[in-house]
């Protein structure tokens, strides 16, 4: 990361609760003054501008907590993106995974600026020694173009701008894209993405993206892409429909997780599916008790149209099924139950393979992406019995909601063997170090890793 040569740097040193006596006793008078005299304490995350004999600041201190700070906590330093003045920085301490901090630090300058006419200054950060610059700032663009797609409200992003999204995507890598709109849909025999978007003035549509050597090991991304969700004819209320514009998270996680698969270039055949519509009320919307037959030819009885996206989720998925590829991801802003079990900042995934559930719950710690594992318990299928279809869509109890949305979902994935299904939320509620408040592609970056090193998690 080149830096103008005239810019003054000025120094963040990085202090354990263990070093920071001897960090204390080596700052300058003033700065040592103002630190006691505010009761300075290097509790993770915290920071203090220090000023010079002029006032202005001249350095700053993050506290890291204990020496394993970093590591616990490796996206501190997105905590001086946000909160330092603007200017050139240099990071004086001890940093185990530089390219993850670095990542950390430019996820932190994200700021959804599409609809602001102010512009801002921006804190800078000489290069971190060991880290890869490169890699940082490929995966920070894939995540804000991610984060981009999600904030932007469903004026701004219907069906017709998020497939947009993708073609541009595409062009800039040179991959293949197919479009299959509206009524073409029927033809394709995707009637369950076309069930749910009929309602809609913005065409459902679903993108086939595709890159890559064909003869290279196949992977393939699902990505949900609700643009809004009004739940349909079973109306949301009020509070469950304002951040309906998320609904469409998986598809940005999918674009994101491309994107940086793409951009390392990584010796894969990739194909990204998104399934895209808008969950709307008019006279063509699908009803409850209505019965549709999914490209699957599985009868789906309708039990509430607020469960929408596991219907053209499941056209998506037994298209990529029809092909066997080597490992198949889908992302999907799918249920509450999932948040109501782990909360916002743990998406839970689901996987019948062992060896691909172990490589997900590690390389998500690894990467600061963190999941956890539920199970696909196959004895509550009964709970989605129906007595006119093959399948409901909906269980027949409140119980395990997002247990029943995956096993649903696995119904129609019955040739490939590594799979696995991402719950996530898409979207920060409280803003941390290098995580603003807003959406935010979870999994994106754990699935890009993966891949990157399925080869050799297979042998």
């Amino acid at each position: 990361m080149s830096e103008p040569s005239s810019l003054p740097v000025r120094l963040v040193h990085l202090v354990s609760e263990a070093g920071w006596p001897i960090s204390q006793e080596s700052l300058p008078p003033t700065a040592r003054s103002y630190a006691a005299s505010l009761g300075f304490k290097p509790m993770a995350g915290r920071l203090l501008v220090l000023p010079g004999e002029t006032g202005a600041a001249v350095a700053a201190l993050l506290g890291i907590g204990s020496d394993e700070g970093l590591v616990e906590q490796p996206f501190l330093l997105g905590k001086l993106a946000t909160d330092l003045p603007a200017g050139l920085w240099r990071v004086e301490g001890w940093i185990e995974n530089p390219t993850l901090a670095l990542t950390g630090f430019h996820l932190g300058q994200y700021r959804f600026d599409r609809f602001k006419t102010v512009a801002r200054e921006a804190v800078s950060l000489q290069p971190l020694p060991g880290a890869d610059i490169a890699r940082a700032r490929l995966v920070a663009e894939a995540v804000s173009a991610g984060r981009d797609l999600i904030n932007r409200p469903a004026n701004d992003l219907t069906t017709e701008a998020l497939a947009q999204a993708a073609r541009q995507l595409a062009e800039r890598f040179r991959a293949e894209l197919r479009e299959i709109v509206g009524e073409e849909l029927l033809a394709e025999n995707l009637p369950m993405i076309h069930a749910v978007g009929a309602a809609s003035a913005h065409p459902p549509r679903l993108v086939d993206l595709t890159w890559g050597d064909s003869r290279a090991p196949k992977v393939t991304l699902v990505g949900k892409g609700v643009v809004f969700d009004t739940g349909g004819l079973n109306l949301k209320p009020e509070n469950s429909m304002l951040l309906m514009k998320k609904d469409m998270g998986g598809a940005a996680a999918a674009l994101a997780a491309a994107e940086i698969i793409m951009g390392l270039q990584l010796p894969v055949r990739l194909r990204v599916l998104l399934p895209i519509v808008e969950n709307s009320v008019s006279g063509p919307a699908f009803r409850p008790g209505d019965i549709y037959r999914s490209r699957a030819g599985t009868t789906i009885e309708i039990g509430n149209t607020d469960a929408e996206g596991r219907l053209i989720l499941c056209d998506a998925l037994t298209l990529a099924d029809e092909e066997k590829p080597d490992l198949l991801f889908n992302f999907a802003t799918l249920t509450g139950a999932a948040r109501v079990a782990l909360g916002p900042d743990l998406p839970p995934f689901f996987t019948d393979d062992d060896e691909l559930a172990d490589a997900i719950s590690r390389i998500g710690r690894d990467e600061n992406d963190p999941v956890w594992r539920l199970p696909l318990w196959k004895p509550y299928r009964t709970m989605l019995d129906s007595k006119s279809a093959d399948i409901n869509n909906v269980s027949s109890g409140g119980f395990a909601g997002a247990i029943t949305a995956a096993v649903f979902l696995k119904e129609f994935v019955r040739n490939t063997r590594s799979y696995a299904h991402f719950d996530i939320y898409g979207w920060t509620p409280t803003a941390r170090p290098g995580r603003p408040e807003g959406g935010e592609p979870q999994a994106a970056r754990l699935a890009a890793k993966l891949v990157e090193f399925w080869n050799s998690i297979k042998k």
